[in-house]
């Protein structure tokens, strides 16, 4: 049986990697968890986003990143789910603390985070927030 929501099966893998000060974590692949993470690297909150093969599957290695003994990342938060889908409008798109975080919304025009869909005047599914 597959598991219900492995967007928050990705980020619940991160926190607890982080929690034990994990170097690198290993995530099953999709298109999705792989746009996610692209986005986590590109803003900073993660070193290296790859794909590699453990065994006959595919896997996104994420190399996580610490500052000063702490992880980059303080909290991540799901907050559109399976059960409860959360849509936000392009005026709506909420700045994570006062702009330190982010949020990942997916879009008409792709996973993107809020900087990124303001720019684009799009609204969307918010996937999770980051900080």
């Amino acid at each position: 049986m597959g598991m219900s929501d492995p967007i928050s099966d990705m980020l619940t893998r991160i926190r607890n990697a982080q929690m034990v000060r994990k170097d690198q974590v290993d995530i099953p692949h999709s298109k999705i968890k792989m746009l996610i993470a692209t986005i986590l690297k590109d803003e900073g909150y993660v070193d290296k986003v790859e794909v590699v093969q453990v065994g006959n599957w595919p896997v996104i290695r994420v190399d996580l990143k610490y500052r000063h003994g702490r992880p980059v990342i303080e909290e991540v938060l799901r907050r559109s789910r399976p059960g409860r889908r959360l849509y936000v409008a392009k005026d709506e798109i909420p700045n994570v603390y006062q702009g330190l975080g982010i949020a990942i919304l997916s879009t008409s025009k792709g996973v993107v985070s809020n900087r990124q869909a303001r720019k684009l005047g799009v609204g969307g599914e918010l996937l999770c927030t980051v900080f």
